[in-house]
Formats: C-alpha cells, structure tokens, sequence
C-alpha cells in the first residue's frame, strides 16, 4: 500500500518556518472513512454515513495543514485506500495491535535511531489545526506533545525513535495524555507543550470544531449535513438512545414543539399491565418501540412480535429478550390474517397520517377472531392529521411525515370505514383505549 511522494516544487511561507523550527516530516495517524468504522461517536446525531463524510473532510484539512508546512508530509493508513488520497502523499500501512503498538511502529518506520529529524504525528481529529500550530517551535526539546481537551493528546513528536515509548500507555480515556507525557519524561526526554486542541468525538466537538474553522472543509461537511432534512428513524433512534428530541408541527398543542416522551416507553406502567391482561396470543405490537410490551408479554408465555422502523427500538426489543423486526406496518409482516391481538398503544394509530388506511391493515393482519387494542387521544373530538418533523441535537431536523391524532368518537367512525366495529371504551391512568373487532 506504500507509495512514493512526489516533489511539490513550492515554497510558501509555512514553507520557510518550517525550515525555521527544523520541522522535518508530518505523519498523519489516519482510518478509511468507511460508515460504521469511523467516528461512531458521532452517532446516531449523524447516521454513520454522515459520520464517515466529517471524517473524510477531517482527513482532507489534516492533510491540506500538513502539506502547507512544506514539510515531507506522510500518511499512516488503516484500511482500504480512497481515491481522493493525493498521489504525491506516500501511504503506509499502521500495521496491526492496539495504538501504542501502531504509534511506536510509526515512528520506527519514519524516524532513525540517530541523528535529528523532527517528525510530527498528528491524528485526523482535528481538522482545525493550521500549519502554523504544526510548525511550532520545539525551543530546543526532544519532544513535543500537544493535549487535547479531553485528556488525550492530537500531536506527538520525536527528533530520533526510541522504542518504548507508547507501550503501556492507556489509550483513550481522560488521563491518556498525562500518562503519555510523564512516559515522555521518565525515558529522560525534555518535552515542549503544543497548544491545546479540541478532537472531534462527540457531536457537540463536531459542532465547537466547526464553528472554530468555519472555512474548513469540515465546517461545510458539517453545515451541509445539519441543513439537510434526515430521516425520521434517526432522530428516533437517538431519542431512544438519551437524546432529547423533539416534535414539531401542527399536531403540537398549542402551537408548541413536544419532547417524545421516551421514558413512558422504556418501563411498564401499571394501565400498561391492564392492557397485557386483555391480551391473547399470538399477539403483534405495531410500533413496538423499546420493547415493553413484547416483553412482558413474552414473560407471561404469549407468541408475540414487535414491529418497528426504527432499528433502534428493534434492537432494545430483542436485547430484552424478545422477538422484533424492522418493519413497516404497510410491508409484508409475518402471520398475516392470524394474529389474535394486535397493539396500537402510545398514539401509534396516527403512523402513516390515515387512520382509515391504517386500521384496513390491521384487519388483514387480525385472525377472523381477533380484536385490536387501540389507544387513542384522551380528548374523544381530536381529529387532526398533520405533517410533522422531529428536532434533535446540533438543529438536526427530520424531513416531515404524516401522523395523526384521533380521539374515541372519530376512531369509531374510522373503524367503520375499515370493516372494524368498535366493542368497548375504556380508560385508565388519564389514558383512553378502544377495542376492535372485524365485523361480520
């Protein structure tokens, strides 16, 4: 995977601090930005698509720092190459084991045991970092290390390879840097402190880096990226993941955004006891969400499957031990026409925006002996449809999608519509339900 570095042939002016600090060569400690491989702190705020193009960008305004100091510029790559990597940049391989084992084979491969040649590593972290901060002058150290605000450290720099260096020193965690400057000392090198930085980890770093660089490649990433509407299951899937997320629109009382009310989701109430005791299996709960229901109804011996778009609430389902997909209620769903109960709950009769298409689903889904258990608004006159978005972290705002809102009086007259007839209205803990079965 190594490849040669052509000359540039340009003289700039970090050009000549450069040969001002002696500043010899600038490795970039780097990984393939592949989706799910790279920054997976940065989700779910960003999708793990996202997160891999504020990576690439990282890469590319490292890179773009790095060659501006008119220093031999290297790359140390984990992963399959991309085709934007410029070809006069020599790539090597990390090499395998953990990043002490990779940082210290770095430095072998690019420093001699002897002489001075002043090479700064730096990670792909910090796309604001200009090549004035990587031509700072070392003032006559050994070595140079720069901290990061998190406790890590973005730079590290030798005159000459010692090996040892890095073994043994925690990665990853808030006293990384700390530990590997004292390591530094203990080996009996003087060391000079670059300027403190901030890594992009987290989305709330994302947001601080870009707003610090705002001409960066990254900051248009990232600009872009917010603007643009995401799908609706991302900001589900963060909201079951702590985020606070938010839905805006019409359906809003009052005219207000409404936080999703995520914890009532997570653990079971005692009016959602009461609806597990109405049911019969097999049973089928549309939107499932985190799980509780299939849970406990799984706990109490019934065949039941969840269904959910959001691959999150799939995926807190099934880490209770129970059975979920990711589906669409309007996709195929396994049992169609023999499913004894099938579950509505926590408004879930407003997906799709059409309660009268929606409830024509479930009859085909329900056995000719089954009843559907639906929640409704607790005002019995609601009857608004809308399109609304969700609103999470950073401005992150989903494209809009259709929902609906109905009270009991308005569900009956859908219910109709869809050849359900409605047998009973009941209430309980400020919330109201209504049973269907098909009709004859």
């Amino acid at each position: 995977m190594s490849r040669p570095a052509a000359p540039t042939g340009t003289t700039t002016a970090a050009a000549l601090t450069t040969a001002a600090t002696g500043l010899h060569t600038v490795v970039i400690l780097a990984k393939s930005p592949q989706p799910g491989r790279v920054k997976t702190r940065l989700t779910p705020v960003f999708a793990p698509s996202e997160a891999a193009a504020l990576a690439a960008a990282a890469i590319r305004d490292t890179l773009a720092a790095a060659r501006a100091t008119g220093a031999r510029t290297i790359l140390s790559w984990d992963g399959p190459l991309t085709s934007w990597l410029p070809d006069d940049v020599p790539v090597h391989p990390q090499g395998d084991g953990g990043l002490a084992e990779r940082l210290d084979e770095t430095f072998r491969r690019c420093l001699p045991p002897d002489g001075d040649q002043p090479t700064l590593l730096v990670g792909m972290d910090t796309p604001q970092v200009t090549p004035t901060e990587l031509c700072s002058d070392w003032h006559g150290a050994d070595a140079v290390l720069g901290l990061s605000e998190d406790g890590g450290y973005w730079a590290v720099g030798l005159r000459r390879y010692r090996p040892g260096l890095f073994a043994g020193v925690p990665m990853s965690t808030d006293h990384t840097g700390a530990a590997q400057l004292r390591r530094l000392r203990e080996a009996g090198l003087s060391v000079h402190l670059l300027p403190h930085l901030r890594d992009v980890d987290e989305p709330v770093d994302a947001a601080a880096v870009a707003q610090a660089a705002p001409r960066s490649r990254f900051a248009r990433t990232f600009r872009r990226i917010v603007a643009t509407p995401c799908h609706p299951s991302l900001l589900f899937d963060l909201a079951l993941a702590g985020g606070p997320v938010r839905v805006s629109g019409e359906e809003a009382r009052a005219g207000r955004s409404q936080v999703l009310p995520v914890e009532s989701w997570l653990r079971m109430s005692p009016v959602d006891h009461l609806i597990v005791s109405r049911c019969s299996g097999p049973v089928i709960d549309i939107g499932c969400g985190p799980g509780r229901f299939v849970e406990a109804l799984a706990a109490r011996g019934l065949p039941v499957l969840g269904i959910d778009v959001s691959g999150a609430s799939v995926g807190q389902t099934r880490a209770r031990g129970a059975s979920a997909l990711c589906r669409d209620v309007f996709e195929p769903v396994p049992g169609e026409g023999r499913w004894q109960t099938l579950l509505l709950a926590d408004g879930n009769v407003g997906i799709g925006g059409d309660p009268v298409e929606l409830l024509i689903r479930c009859r085909e889904l329900l056995s000719p002996e089954g009843w559907a258990l639906v929640e409704v608004d607790p005002d019995e006159d609601v009857d608004r449809r809308a399109q609304v978005s969700l609103i999470g972290p950073l401005g992150r705002r989903s494209s809009p999608f259709p929902w609906a809102q109905v009270g009991a009086r308005a569900l009956v007259r859908y219910a109709a519509q869809a050849g359900l007839l409605a047998v009973e209205d009941w209430r309980g803990g400020g919330r109201a339900f209504v049973t269907l079965r098909r009709a004859a």
